[in-house]
Order: C-alpha cells, then sequence, then structure tokens
C-alpha cells in the first residue's frame, strides 16, 4: 500500500450537510428550550411578585424599539458571513466595520429622540428605559461577526454556552434590581448585562473574528447584498411589534401591560421551535439553494417538523388560556387570556412565514420579501387601529389573525411557488399537524368542560389531549424523517 494511500484511508471523511444541520438543530433545540423555561420561570416571580401590569408596559415599548432597531442595525450584511461562499475571514473585518458603525449611529439618534419616542408610543415614562435597553443595538452590532461564524459552522453548542452565560448573568441582575423596587428599569439594565456576556462568550468562542478592517469594494458588495435584507428584516420585526405600539397609543398603559403579557405567552411556541429551527434553517436552505429540487424538499421537511412540534403547544394554550394564565400569573393577570386564544392562531402562522422567510433569503428573493413584509405592514396598521377601537386588545389580536390569514399566507404561497416551492409541498407538511390539532382542540375543550380547571384536570386534560395528537400525526413519521 502506498503512502499516499494509507494517508487517504486514514483521514475521515467530513461529516455530511446533513449530519451538520442534523447535530446543530439537535443542540439549538436544546439550548432554545433550557432558554425559554429559564425565561419563562423567571417571567412569573416577576409578574406575581414585584412587577404590575403598568411596568409590564413600560417594558413592552422600550422592547418593541429594541427589535426593531435590531432588525438594522448592521445593515444585513453580517449575514454574508453565512451566505457567501470563500473563505469569510477575507471580508469579515469589513462586515464589522459595517456593523459597528451603523449600530453606534442607531443608537445616537436613539438616545435623542427617546423623549420623543416614548410620548409618541403613550408611555412618557419610558424614556429612561429606552436609552439604557438600547445599548443593546450597539453590544449586538459588535457580536453579529462572531455570531455569524459558529452559524456558519453549526456551532450550535458553542452557541447554546454563550447563550447560558447571558441568561444567567441577565437574569440575576433583572431579579436583583426587581426585588431593589427598580420597575421596568430591571428588565434594561439586565439585557445589557446579558448582551456584554453574550459578546465576550462570542468572541471566545470564535477566536480571531473580532478584527476591524476596511475594503471599499468590499464594502460596496455587502451593501448590495445587506440592505435590502435589512429592510426586509425591518419590516418584519414591525408586523410583528407594531401591535405594542398601536395598543400603547390607542389604549391604556393597563391593557397594554396585558397585551405585552399574552404576547409574551404566545410567543412560547415560536420562540421554543422557530427560534431553533431558525438557527440552522438559513445556513442549511443557502447550502441547498443550487438544488431546486432538494430545496422544496428541505423545505417541506423542515416545515413539517416545526409544525408538527409546534401545533399540540398551540393548541394547549389557545384552549386553556384562562385556566392557564391564573395558574401561572395570578387572577389580576386574567384579561390578558381574553386575547391569548387569537394571538396562538397568529403564532403558528408567524412559525411558517419565519421559515419562508428564511427560504427566500437563501435563494435571493429579497425583493419578493421586501413586497410581501411591506404589503402586510400596510395592511395590518389600519386593521389593528380598527381592533383596539373596536374590541381592545382583544380587536387587536382578531386584526392580526385576520389580516395573516387572508393577505399574507396566499402572498407567501404565491411567492414561494415563484422559488420552485409548490403549494402541494406546503400542504404535505402541515396536513397531518392541523387535523391533529383539531382533534385534540375538540378532545382538551370537551374534558375541561367535563373535568373542570384544577391543577390535576388541566395535567389530565393536556396529557389525553397530546396523545391523541400524536396518534393522529403517527401517519407523517416517514416524511418528517425524510424518507419519500
Amino acid at each position: 500500500m502506498t503512502g499516499a494511500a494509507a494517508d487517504t484511508e486514514a483521514t475521515p471523511a467530513p461529516p455530511s450537510l446533513g449530519r451538520k444541520v442534523g447535530s446543530a438543530a439537535k443542540w439549538s433545540l436544546v439550548n432554545t428550550i433550557v432558554m425559554r423555561l429559564g425565561n419563562f420561570v423567571t417571567g412569573i416571580i416577576l409578574a406575581r411578585f414585584f412587577l404590575g401590569p403598568e411596568a409590564w408596559g413600560v417594558y413592552g415599548i422600550a422592547q418593541t424599539v429594541l427589535l426593531v432597531l435590531l432588525s438594522a442595525n448592521e445593515l444585513g450584511v453580517s449575514l454574508a458571513i453565512v451566505r457567501w461562499e470563500g473563505d469569510p475571514r477575507r471580508f469579515a473585518p469589513t462586515v464589522l466595520t459595517l456593523s459597528a458603525v451603523s449600530s453606534c449611529l442607531l443608537y445616537a439618534v436613539l438616545f435623542a429622540a427617546a423623549p420623543a419616542v416614548a410620548g409618541v408610543l403613550g408611555s412618557p415614562e419610558a424614556s429612561g428605559v429606552l436609552r439604557v435597553m438600547c445599548l443593546c443595538v450597539v453590544l449586538d452590532g459588535l457580536s453579529q461577526v462572531p455570531a455569524g461564524f459558529l452559524t456558519r459552522e453549526f456551532a450550535q453548542g458553542r452557541r447554546m454556552a454563550v447563550d447560558g452565560l447571558n441568561f444567567v448573568l441577565s437574569t440575576a441582575v433583572t431579579l436583583l434590581l426587581a426585588v431593589q423596587g427598580w420597575g421596568a428599569m430591571s428588565f434594561a439594565w439586565g439585557a445589557v448585562v446579558g448582551n456584554v456576556a453574550a459578546l465576550i462568550g462570542c468572541c471566545l468562542a470564535a477566536p480571531g473574528t473580532l478584527r476591524f478592517g476596511w475594503d471599499r469594494e468590499q464594502a460596496r458588495a455587502l451593501l448590495r447584498f445587506g440592505l435590502p435584507l435589512a429592510g426586509a428584516s425591518m419590516l418584519a420585526l414591525g408586523v410583528v411589534n407594531v401591535d405594542t405600539m398601536v395598543v400603547g397609543s390607542a389604549l391604556d398603559p393597563l391593557a397594554l401591560g396585558f397585551y405585552v403579557l399574552a404576547f409574551n405567552i404566545s410567543g412560547w411556541p415560536v420562540r421554543i421551535v422557530s427560534e431553533a429551527a431558525r438557527r440552522v434553517s438559513f445556513a442549511g436552505f443557502s447550502r441547498l439553494a443550487d438544488s431546486p429540487q432538494a430545496l422544496a424538499t428541505g423545505f417541506g421537511r423542515a416545515l413539517g417538523v416545526v409544525t408538527t412540534a409546534t401545533v399540540p403547544l398551540c393548541v394547549l394554550l389557545a384552549a386553556l388560556a384562562g385556566p392557564i394564565v391564573e395558574l401561572v400569573y395570578g387572577e389580576r393577570w386574567l384579561p390578558a387570556a381574553r386575547a391569548l386564544p387569537w394571538l396562538m392562531a397568529l403564532g403558528l402562522v408567524r412559525i411558517g412565514c419565519e421559515l419562508a422567510y428564511d427560504c427566500l433569503v437563501a435563494i435571493g428573493r429579497r425583493r419578493s420579501l421586501i413586497a410581501v413584509q411591506g404589503l402586510w405592514l400596510l395592511v395590518l396598521i389600519p386593521a389593528l387601529i380598527a381592533g383596539a377601537r373596536g374590541g381592545g386588545i382583544v380587536g387587536v389580536a382578531q386584526g392580526h389573525v385576520l389580516v395573516a390569514v387572508v393577505v399574507v399566507v396566499p402572498v407567501y404561497l404565491l411567492v414561494l411557488h415563484r422559488g420552485g416551492i409548490g403549494l402541494g409541498t406546503v400542504v404535505r407538511a402541515c396536513a397531518w399537524p392541523f387535523l391533529g390539532g383539531a382533534v385534540m382542540t375538540a378532545v382538551v375543550l370537551g374534558l375541561e368542560r367535563y373535568l373542570g380547571d384544577g391543577v390535576l384536570a388541566l395535567a389530565v386534560t393536556g396529557a389525553a389531549g397530546t396523545l391523541c395528537y400524536a396518534v393522529c400525526v403517527l401517519p407523517s413519521r416517514g416524511f418528517l424523517r425524510g424518507k419519500p
């Protein structure tokens, strides 16, 4: 045997893309579940013992503004770390410089405009919280490059360690300040401390990536790539958060607090399932972008997995909204339960739309994304205003669902079809979960009426409904495993 042959045999084969994505998805799911459960418990403690609806309303306004700024703080250029071919270390320093400069400029504008923004949104007292919490814009801009390397390499195990450090420190600071009576400001400083920890952790997990540099030609190419994505991302975040702005300006602070809590609860399945999927979906779709058939198959399977995992969570939270809110948060938060069933329906739609968003970004349909998100926001704003005036927070939630189902889903299906993903792929992915969800809803509502809403009764009802759902989706297990 020759030396060359021996070397070839001794060299292990690199792991396949499927194995990389599968491993990353498992780590991402574990990470998301652990972090979200921790946030869930922290939220219960704060809502039950330290913060009332008014403080939650102020926090909701600050969080909304922060998320909108984060959608465009790095001008979309950081996605090039994941998407572009070749060695990303060649253009990473230029990405970091663009991201840092744009983030600092955004924060400077927000700092000056904070009183006016808080006043327009109906919470003048949120001005100071805005100025502190939005420091996260700068910290997030600095962490985009090292975090992008972790995503590109499917290194979700290291990402989990970073997120764990962020969670521990931010939660500790938030609870400590809340106990001392800092109110909504406790969230702000907790977020800042957590983001500092995340920045340090990302740099340690992806060493050598936090280097500034500048190349004019690279910068032009990055901006051509990133600005449309930043615009689409800002519109997408506007769609998700404009309701908080409408409730804050059209209703009273108490209603805003109830709505923020209900919206946060509705986000549990979205964050647990969708966030875990999205940490690997964009990188995975990007690798399949040159093969339309493989892309369609991969998208269908991904949609089937996230839908199957999300439907039972949405059904339980919608059908048992009142008992769950009272049991978890206490009787004073019961008004939030009236909007929750509608927001759970919205959450289910959002999961599919977010996955479609990642797929369309990966195949380069940025103009279509901007058009879809712009249409969604354009139709949504008047619907939410009308809903707030006619039905309070319930009317806002109903307006959200109406626009999503009647306008947005059909448009997304059309754009996906033009990108090579037919309606049949989507129907096949969603058919069994939706059937199981309908059966589960009937079982849960029937058992609740018969057994009542005690703790033991809720546990039995939830377990029975979930078992029925599992039986209904069994025929789809081959499809979910990627078998023809």
